[in-house]
């Protein structure tokens, strides 16, 4: 095959590799689908934990973690808050200033004086001072959090006196922009401090995070940030055709240009 052809047909195939991209799935009935770039409906209002109706706009004004919990969960809900408090006892970014956390109630039985008492033993057990705006706990009426839930992409059902639901991170930013999911209960905090900086949309930061997320990528099937070595790999491979191409096809034909041509007698 010819060599031109052949380091043209490689180029493509590196390009296709690089721009395939998976369709959304459709949403479930019950747990995440994901909606990367979308805004929360700041204007819904809901109460705080002193009972003061307040909407997400007023609340949202820096990167937010975001849980969708209920206060009376006697599943996941207690697991998912213990652990995102010791998140907060580990990270190296602070609370009320780096980001905030939001952990908003889809049980509209719950109340503000259930919501005060889970925001004094999640903040008193945190072994490091936690301003109390920058972790709220939020309640309010049926159609309001559904329809909060439903775009983040949060989808529960009501089983009995209980819910069905999934656990996760829903990191946003001060516009409200969804732009990271850490599913599940269990979390690193160099996971979390990642999606915070992602979220903060071009404020500047360390340096070694700038450097850390252009080494690393968010994958989308573990929900967390590893190695990105196809990405790597691709450069590698784009870089070697470039190589090949210049040394194989273009030099030569510069050296047989210039090259002095024979004269018959």
């Amino acid at each position: 095959m010819n060599l031109r052809l052949t380091a043209v047909l490689a180029l493509v195939l590196v390009a296709t590799t690089l721009t395939v991209a998976q369709a959304p799935p459709a949403a479930p009935e019950i747990g995440i689908s994901e909606k990367l770039g979308e805004t929360l409906p700041l204007e819904k209002e809901f109460y705080d934990e002193s009972g003061n109706l307040v909407t997400l706009r007023s609340l949202i004004t820096k990167p937010t973690i975001v849980t969708f919990v209920y206060f009376r969960c006697p599943g996941i809900c207690t697991p998912l808050l213990t652990e995102l408090s010791h998140m907060v006892e580990k990270m190296d970014i602070e609370p009320g200033k780096d980001y905030q956390i939001i952990s908003l109630s889809f049980d509209h039985r719950d109340d503000p004086e259930l919501a005060a008492d889970k925001k004094e033993s999640y903040l008193g057990s945190i072994a490091r001072p936690v301003p109390a705006e920058a972790w709220r706990f939020l309640t309010g009426d049926s159609l309001t959090i559904r329809s909060v839930a439903d775009a983040a992409g949060f989808y529960y059902k009501r089983d009995g006196n209980e819910w069905i639901h999934a656990g996760a991170l829903i990191i946003v930013t001060p516009d409200g922009k969804i732009t990271r999911y850490i599913n599940g209960i269990k979390y690193l905090p160099f996971d979390i401090k990642m999606a915070v900086y992602e979220a903060g949309e071009g404020r500047v930061g360390p340096t070694i995070a700038k450097v850390l997320t252009f080494c690393y990528s968010y994958d989308p099937e573990s929900r967390s940030y590893a190695f990105n070595i196809v990405r790597v790999s691709m450069v590698v491979i784009l870089f070697l055709v470039v190589v090949f191409v210049l040394i194989f096809i273009v030099l030569p034909r510069f050296k047989n240009k210039g090259a002095p041509h024979g004269h018959s007698s």
